[in-house]
Formats: structure tokens, sequence, C-alpha cells
């Protein structure tokens, strides 16, 4: 069959632009491999692409995580083969089929399931990033971590409570407390219900006024201001996010206050060599198969149902992980 069926975009705009097309199915470079999918991890990321607040290729299929099966080969792969089964993170995996660079995918373990492996690499691999690289989580460190309900903020709460931290999280309702809750959570402050101000002051009564020693922090623009107050001195904000919008500028004396170390966490950074990938990759897929990861897939949907997944995400009232199923 030389088409398939996608969410192929040839404009921005809002969730109505997304249609189900037939186009031509891709075919490998020398350095890619030609992947079947089976499901597709959806990332609020997707979203913005949508929307055109972040740069996308016009026109293209939108997605970026899937998990599938190798059905060809570019005549330079050599760490791969035809039958493999395997989760990857490039572009255009909206649809049947899609090509990706062989440094851009990781083989599943006979263990976890395709609709574990589509949901494990990107918020796996940027949660793991960011308790090791931007900022290594400790046995009893203060972790304050901002959207705790969303897919990586659940899997942070899990992985910083393995390390042996104090975790503290924030979310929008009752609902969400309790699965961040289950997820390690020591504490958990409701931002809709209660100011920053009283946020704050509870953070500061529960660390007995010593504050957090990192911040996790997805959220951006109305989270900010409130990272850099609830940090103790040397104490790391690390923004991985803007869901609420771009931080506005802002003077670095504020950082002297306390000598706060503020960074942003890029997974591409991360994952930029094969090596720094497959590393990632491969230690996500083992937590997952070991059962010490759990990635809160909360719904799967159909490739005919991505308004309605996108929807979901921009309605900020999901929680864990959203799938699309495509075959």
């Amino acid at each position: 069959m030389s088409t398939m069926r996608a969410v192929y975009i040839t404009a921005t705009g809002d969730s109505s632009i997304l249609k189900v097309s037939n186009i031509p199915k891709p075919v490998p470079k020398p350095n890619e491999v030609l992947v079947k999918i089976h499901f597709v991890g959806v990332n609020f990321g997707d979203t913005l692409y949508r929307a055109g607040k972040r740069a996308f290729s016009l026109p293209g299929v939108l997605g970026a995580e899937a998990s599938g099966e190798i059905v060809e080969i570019g005549s330079d792969v050599t760490h791969y083969s035809v039958g493999d089964r395997v989760a990857l993170l490039g572009g255009a995996t909206y649809a049947e089929y899609t090509v990706v660079r062989d440094d851009l995918i990781a083989k599943v373990p006979d263990g976890v399931s395709y609709e574990k492996a589509a949901a494990a690499l990107a918020i796996g691999m940027t949660s793991l990033g960011l308790v090791k690289l931007g900022y290594e989580v400790k046995k009893g460190d203060w972790v304050l971590i901002h959207a705790a309900a969303g897919g990586i903020g659940l899997v942070l709460c899990q992985l910083c409570k393995q390390a042996g931290a104090h975790v503290i999280g924030t979310t929008s309702s009752d609902t969400k407390a309790e699965m961040v809750k289950r997820a390690g959570a020591d504490h958990v402050l409701n931002y809709k219900t209660h100011t920053n101000d009283q946020v704050f002051a509870q953070i500061e009564k529960l660390t007995n006024g010593r504050l957090v020693h990192v911040v996790f922090d997805s959220v951006g623009a109305d989270m900010f201001d409130l990272s850099l107050r609830s940090t103790r001195d040397f104490g790391t904000v690390v923004e991985y996010g803007i869901a609420s919008g771009e931080v506005p500028p802002f003077n670095l004396l504020r950082l002297g206050e306390k000598s706060t170390t503020l960074k942003f966490f890029n997974l591409h950074v991360a994952i930029a060599t094969r090596e720094g990938f497959t590393s990632l990759a491969n230690e996500v897929l083992k937590l997952v198969e070991d059962g010490k990861l759990d990635l809160n897939i909360s719904k799967i949907y159909t490739l005919d149902q991505v308004k309605e997944v996108h929807d979901a995400l921009e309605s900020r009232q999901t929680i864990g992980k959203l799938l699309l199923k495509i075959q």
C-alpha cells in the first residue's frame, strides 16, 4: 500500500484544523527506519505546534512519540532489524507509518506493551533527565513539583520519592491531588483554591521555614515568582515548559537574593547524541519493565478522535498520559 492515513495539516490554528487524510507513505532514507505505528503518545507540546506557538514546518504530520514495529530499514542502519518492536521520539507520528532516524529509537523489552512503550519516552526521559541532569535529586531533599498531576509531574513524583526526597506537589483539584499522592507525593497543595501567597505559606510551614532544594516547573509565567520564592539559599529552579505562557523579563539580581540557580531543561539537548538518547531511553524502559514506573495512561483515543484529545489537553482537565491507537 503506497498511501496511509495521517493527521496532515496545511496551516496552524485551533483544533478544528485537525483532519485525517490519505497521504503517501514515507520512504526511509539510508539512516532511517520505517515504523508501522501501533500507539502514539500525545503531549501538550503537540497542541502548541498545531496552534503555531512553536515552529512547525508546514504542511506536515503532527506528533513526536510512538511505538510500533520496524517494517523497513535504510541501507546504513545496523543497530536494528525488520520486525523489531521499538519506541521512538521523532516527527510525524499521528499516522499509520512514520520514518525516524535510527538514533531516535529504542528496542522495547518483551515485558513492555506497545501502549506502555508509546507512553514512556517523552514523559519518562524528560522526568529522568530532570532528576539527573537538571538537578540531581538526593535522599533528604525537599522537592516542589508544579502541575504534579500531569504526565511528567506524576512520573517526577515517583522518581523523586524513589530517590528518598520529600515531595510537595501542586495541582488544581482534589481529584488530581489523590492521584498525585498515589504517585508518591508527601504533600499536595491546591493552587486553584489558594493564592500563590497562601501556597507559599504552606510550603514554608511544611519545611519549617527552610523552603525547598529544587522546584520543577512546567507552568512558566503563572508559577515563576512562586518558584523563586520557594527555594532555600543556594536552591535551584528547573523550568521545563511554559504551559501558562513565557516568563516575563526580570532583574537577574533577584537570583542573587538567595544565590538561586535557574535552569531550563530541554530534553532535545540531552538526547542530541545516540549515547544520550539510548542511555535515557533504555533506563526508562527498564523501569517500566520492572514495574517501578507507573505511566498513568488515563485514556486511549482513536486517530479519528484527534480533535477530542487536543481539546482535552487544552482544557487542563486531563490526568496522566493520553494515547492514540493507530492499529
